[in-house]
Formats: C-alpha cells, structure tokens, sequence
C-alpha cells in the first residue's frame, strides 16, 4: 500500500461496518456509559490525523471490535474502580484481535467469557490478518497478564470489584511490511498530535472511574500517565510494573514472581484476594 497519508479512515466509510448506536449510549448515565462515550469521542478526535512514514497501515479495535469491546466494558465496568492498569497501545495478537486490552484470545473467550461480532479493518494487512476470536496465535504478553490474575483471583469479579484494565491508545501502527509500530516509532510531530489526544482521553477516563491509582504496565504507560495527569492537575498516584513482554528478558524468568512482588510492594494485593 503505496501511501504520501495514511488517515484514520471512519468506521462509516468501511463496508460490513455498522456505527455504534450513540443514541443508546447517551441514554444513563453508568460508569459504563460514560466511559465507552470517552472512548466514542477519541475515535472522533483520531479521525482527524493523519500518519505519514514510516506508517502504512492503522488498525483501531474500537470500531471494527467495537462488539466485544463494549461487552468488556459493560460486563466489568460497573461501577468506578480504585485502580486502573494501563498499557501503551493494542498487540497485534491481542486486543488488535479481540478487542480487549492485553485480549489473549483463549482468556478473553475462557475466563473474561467475551464474545461479540468482529469485522476486518479497511484496509487489511495481508500478513496481519484480524481472524478474532479464531486467531490461533496467542499473544504473550495478554496470556502472561491475564493467566496471573486468573491464578491468583480465580474468578473475574474479584479482580474488577476494584480494578480495570485499558490502553493509552486504542491505535495500532504498521509499516509497509506489517512490522508493528509502537507510538514511540512515529515521527516527532505525528507522535505528539496523537498522544495530546490520547492523553487527554485518559484523564478523562480517571475521571469516570475514579480511581485513586493508575498502575502503568510497563515505563512507558507509566510515565505517560504521570505526564497527562499531571498536566489537567489531577492529583492522581501513578505507579508502574514490570510488562510481560516476552522482548523484556527479565520477564522472561518469571513474570509472576516479578509483578506479585511489586503488587504486594504497591499494596494492591489485598484488593485481588477473594
């Protein structure tokens, strides 16, 4: 795909794509509601952009997932949270597939028990096909994140009676060759139009929520929250962990010792306990 511009293109614009019913979602006001109308408005504001090299392709599961993603959120987003664990963006074997964030397919089907209709992206990289909730990839960093909270909660209520899990965008970036981009990737002045909006997304998101701790999974996540928050003067505690990423060579020798000793450190343990 030979591109000067690679635009956000309008789920509108896609054929098989029916929007989301906004009317709907403006009706109550639950967390639920309000959260995926923060996330409804951020895909307006990243319809605006524009990506030029080294991006070639840009998937967004919030609208061609937008299915199970809502059903994430309205199944465990209840009510408002005390902590919130936050990545940087989709993986292309996770969230990119189910729509959920760190969405490993066999934990999002298994123990989250998500399900939802999910389209193709317009357009589609030939090398990195979106097959759902069928892809037989399993991503490791989804696998490794959500298998430690299922061994130590057991049941899904447990983890999200006080915590809830999101990205810092919901964007996900490829070269020509289908290499994934992370927003560090991005030039200069793309990367800091797209990261003003997804910051300021996610303080609003803090907002509806209301949590007291933000844990970033990984430094990035991390020092992006500080920043954001920070900057709109929330006076919010962020903290970070160590991410399950299989390219971190520590969290290849044992991940959950890892992250259950920084929970315990970050006192967090006693609200994952049955």
């Amino acid at each position: 795909m030979e591109l000067a511009e690679c635009p956000v293109a309008s789920i509108t614009e896609r054929p098989g794509f029916l929007p989301p019913n906004l009317r709907s979602l403006m009706e109550g006001d639950s967390v639920a509601t309000r959260f995926l109308q923060v996330e409804l408005e951020l895909n307006l504001r990243l319809k605006a952009l524009s990506f030029q090299e080294p991006v070639h392709y840009i998937y967004n599961p919030l609208e061609y997932a937008w299915d199970p993603h809502q059903a994430y959120v309205r199944k465990y987003c209840q009510n408002q949270k005390e902590v919130l664990f936050l990545g940087m963006n989709p993986g292309p074997f996770g969230m990119a597939q189910t729509g959920v964030p760190f969405g490993e397919v066999k934990h999002v089907k298994n123990w989250l028990q998500i399900s939802g209709q999910i389209y193709k992206p317009n357009p589609e990289h030939p090398k990195r096909p979106i097959r759902g909730m069928e892809c037989p990839q399993s991503e490791v960093s989804g696998a490794r994140f959500w298998g430690f909270f299922k061994s130590l909660c057991q049941e899904p209520d447990v983890f999200f009676r006080s915590c809830f899990v999101h990205n810092h965008c919901p964007l996900i970036f490829m070269n020509q060759t289908g290499k994934n981009l992370t927003p560090t990737d991005l030039p200069l002045v793309q990367r800091e139009n797209l990261l003003q909006i997804c910051d300021e997304a996610l303080c609003q998101a803090v907002k509806v929520l209301g949590v007291k701790t933000v844990i970033g999974i990984g430094r990035y996540a991390e020092a992006r929250a500080r920043k954001a928050l920070l900057a709109a003067g929330m006076d919010i505690c962020v903290k970070g962990v160590m991410h399950p990423s299989p390219r971190n060579p520590q969290a290849n020798k044992g991940w959950d010792s890892i992250i259950k000793r920084q929970l315990e450190e970050l006192g967090i343990m006693p609200l994952l306990v049955v």
